[in-house]
């Protein structure tokens, strides 16, 4: 019964967001059924736009998930846009500054400064709340305004190619990038190790004491605090974890895609995250479905932008009813339970 109960919803769902799309297809002034052809074939009809699905979508399901883990354990990070170019920046300064170290040691150290990086910065808006009760959203909110002109400031000084002039980095060397593994495609190696990540929060969230201890100071503070459980010690681990986790999005992002550091450059990964953690109930083994799907959409908008002149804004209008209709979900749901106490 609850398969068919899932089912049901789904299939609401799913017709909800077919009537919206055929409706703004339609006031585009194209022929809905010629415009989802090609969205359909923009997703599948070739190998290239197929494996966009998983580039676009690498960086969303480590955002995604930074997000989900920060939710789940009460910690309401909105700034994994900042710690994700704070992480960049920090990958971009070891792989060209280091050039003493050998390449293996340069990815490696990039990997890990550009985590640490994208987590103490998560942990200035964690110390604010515990320290003065500030609230971690606007916190995290401003600290990515000054996260993203930071790096503008690094690629106008320290960070600047001097043989271009631009407000850029140099180009990473070949032998610090991360390697593509679908050949005439942008696919490449950080797809798996964002999955591989997935899987790691999930182990650490639902398999050990640690996770159980940050879900339990996420539910409730003042149960975990009664039950010797430190809430200062919750909400940094997830400070940490989240802001990371950003930060690593933003790592591969640069050695496996752009692999030079540019304003701008992270198409709104971070922001896009809160939504793919919303879309997946906060659970981790559901952001990769969530971000893929999400991508899929992107891919077939843009196609559908080139060949029917239908705006690929038209994703971010759906993923947007989507996430209403969840919020009304639970809205209601909330209310009937109210009214099932309040009878009994």
């Amino acid at each position: 019964m609850k398969a068919v109960r899932i089912l049901t919803r789904v299939l609401i769902y799913v017709l909800a967001l077919a009537a919206v799309s055929v409706l703004l297809i339609a006031a585009s002034g194209a022929d809905p059924v010629s415009a989802l052809g090609i969205f359909v074939n923009g997703i599948f009809g070739n190998k290239n736009s197929f494996c966009e699905i998983f580039v676009k979508g690498t960086p969303l399901i480590l955002t995604g998930l930074a997000c989900a883990l920060a939710f789940r354990t009460g910690f309401f990070n909105i700034g994994t846009e900042g710690q994700f170019y704070i992480g960049a920046m920090a990958a971009a300064a070891v792989s060209l500054r280091c050039t003493f170290l050998p390449p293996v040691l340069r990815v490696v150290g990039a990997f890990i400064i550009g985590f640490l990086a994208g987590g103490l910065w998560s942990l200035i808006a964690a110390g604010m709340k515990l320290r003065f009760n500030i609230s971690e959203i606007i916190v995290t909110i401003m600290l990515n305004y000054i996260a993203i002109n930071f790096v503008g400031v690094a690629v106008h000084s320290f960070l600047q190619d001097p043989a271009s002039g631009l407000p850029q980095s140099e180009r990473l060397a070949a032998e610090v990038t991360l390697p593509r593994i679908v050949s005439g495609t942008r696919l490449h190696i950080g797809f798996f190790i964002a999955l591989a990540l997935v899987v790691l929060i999930w182990f650490i969230l639902e398999k050990t004491t640690w996770g159980y201890e940050m879900r339990l100071v996420g539910l409730n503070p003042r149960a975990a605090e009664v039950n010797g459980i430190s809430v200062a010690g919750g909400v940094v681990r997830a400070a940490m974890l989240s802001g990371g986790l950003a930060g690593l999005a933003g790592v591969i992002e640069l050695m496996a895609i752009q692999k030079k550091l540019l304003e701008g450059f992270s198409a709104d990964c971070g922001y896009t995250g809160v939504l793919i953690a919303l879309l997946a109930a906060n659970r981790p083994e559901l952001v990769p479905v969530a971000a893929l799907l999400y991508a899929a959409a992107q891919v077939g908008a843009a196609a559908m932008q080139r060949q029917a002149n239908v705006p690929s804004s038209m994703v971010s209008i759906l993923i947007g009813c989507i996430v209403i209709m969840l919020l009304a979900r639970a809205w209601l749901s909330g209310r009937v339970s109210r009214r099932g106490k309040q009878r009994v």
